[in-house]
């Protein structure tokens, strides 16, 4: 399937829309001479959408509306006559966006009713009713989170892009310990890492923010040595202070290289909350996926970080993996409940072409996948609430990712990442500082990018550092705008 847009109305939404129905589907300049493609084109007043399809042809046409939105038109008229084609119902209706509860956020800061919160789902995007209230709920769940919130408050996030083995599902900038090239990295970027650490310290004393959150992720971050982990650790209990933190989370992620040495480090330089991701229960499916562990090891390195004495713990599942049943998924939902972890967090499968998993796009193939959702009642069952929310580009089935907690043990730097309320200073590679205008809910977000690759980073280090006075020029311009200044 291809897709071929045509107009200024025609551009990011209604190729994103296309590709609700056809996932695959690749944007290409000109209309095929033969294959299945949607044609979308925006005129001056009128649109006009087609679809061929197995040697078949249907269109539509309208006109537009006088001050109606060109783009919205477009994409409405589009996802009709695809869903009539396709017969799919997307439960997100066309909502391309991966953040609907920020969308209820932003609403009500506006002052919409409740009501024309509900119609902007329901009317406006065609979600279904069951996704909105899910959205609804996951956004009451966190306003008072929200809310208490300062306006210079800020997170630190420092990645590690190293890991034991690449999952065949993982599409993030990482490189395996085990190779000798990689090995030679490790030191020298867990020493630049620090620098920039302390760069950021200083930077974030310098601007007058409140380092309120604190997370270490990959990557795996237990991919380090012990001794590389405790001098990171070390370093960061050293450089900032952890006792004005509200939440201090590492990723503890994978069993194979995470032992009770580094579940002791990881406690003792004062993490508050870690991460032990089984992605699924199933030996099989860890062997699909391309995990030299198996569930019992997971379990183990569970027990392990409770004798640590971590009593606060996240563990990941991935609905959609290679191999995987209903029946399977509600089995590794079932064997998490049992560990009693403190956050459940459930990903559905994302095809990314960067990973090395090789799918066929075939809806069939994914009709499981919104069934291994509805397995996720058990977690209400067990007492467990959803209260973040994110979508992906390439999920399957359009489907969604969710965090589950008990009550009170909502993770707050996933909850400020993803409802971009306040700015997070980033380290390491692929590094992506988030600047956001204190107090503002719809103001102007800039973004640093640190270098992607480990040898970039360390070569290249000192642009890296250089890039982050940028930190302290959007903090001057915007003193100087709240105090009037020109």
């Amino acid at each position: 399937m291809q897709i071929i847009l045509r107009g200024t109305a025609a551009g990011y939404e209604a190729e994103h829309t296309a590709r609700i129905f056809f996932p695959g589907a690749e944007k290409a300049p000109q209309v095929p001479a033969a294959g299945d493609f949607v044609l979308a084109v925006s005129h001056a007043q009128t649109d006009f959408v087609l679809l061929r399809r197995g040697g078949g042809l249907r269109w539509r046409s309208a006109l537009r509306a006088p001050g109606a939105d060109a783009e919205y038109a477009l994409c409405s008229l589009l996802y009709s006559l695809l869903k009539e084609q396709t017969g799919q119902q997307p439960p997100w209706g066309m909502m391309t966006g991966v953040r609907p509860v920020r969308i209820i956020h932003d609403l009500r800061a506006m002052g919409a009713t409740e009501q024309q919160v509900e119609d902007r789902f329901l009317r406006h995007f065609a979600c279904s009713p069951q996704k909105f209230a899910l959205a609804r709920e996951i956004a009451d769940r966190q306003r008072p989170l929200l809310d208490a919130a300062d306006p210079m408050d800020c997170s630190v996030y420092a990645g590690i892009p190293f890991c034991p083995t690449r999952c065949s599902y993982c599409s993030f900038v990482s490189r395996t310990v085990g190779d000798k090239a990689t090995q030679a990295l490790v030191q020298p970027y867990v020493d630049a890492l620090c620098r920039e650490l302390t760069e950021i310290r200083a930077l974030a004393d310098r601007c007058g923010l409140r380092i309120r959150t604190f997370y270490i992720g990959g990557g795996t971050p237990t991919s380090l040595s012990a001794a590389q982990l405790e001098q990171l650790m070390g370093h960061i209990a050293a450089t900032f202070d952890l006792g004005g933190l509200a939440e201090y989370t590492v990723e503890a992620g994978r069993p194979d290289c995470t032992d009770a040495e580094k579940l002791r480090i990881l406690k003792q330089y004062g993490a508050t909350r870690i991460s032990i991701n089984p992605q699924t229960f199933s030996d099989q499916v860890l062997r699909n996926i391309g995990r030299r562990h198996t569930a019992q090891d997971i379990i183990d390195c569970f027990a392990a970080a409770r004798a640590a004495g971590h009593d606060n713990i996240n563990m990941d599942l991935i609905a959609g993996l290679p191999g995987d049943t209903v029946e399977g998924f509600a089995g590794s939902l079932e064997q998490a409940v049992a560990l009693d972890p403190e956050n459940i967090t459930v990903h559905t499968l994302t095809l990314k072409r960067a990973s090395n998993l090789v799918v066929e796009h075939r809806a069939a193939d994914y009709d499981d996948v919104a069934a291994m959702l509805e397995r996720c009642t058990l977690l209400q069952r067990a007492g467990y609430a959803p209260y973040y929310l994110y979508r992906q580009k390439g999920t399957l089935q359009n489907l969604e990712n969710i965090g589950w907690s008990k009550p009170g043990r909502e993770c707050l730097y996933n909850i400020y990442i993803m409802e971009e309320v306040h700015t997070i200073l980033s380290a390491g590679a692929g590094g992506s500082t988030k600047l956001v205008i204190p107090g503002k809910r719809h103001g102007k977000i800039e973004r640093i990018f640190n270098f992607k690759y480990p040898t970039e980073y360390i070569d290249r280090f000192a642009e890296i550092l250089d890039r982050k006075r940028r930190v302290e020029d959007f903090y001057e311009h915007y003193a100087a705008q709240k105090a009037g200044q020109p």
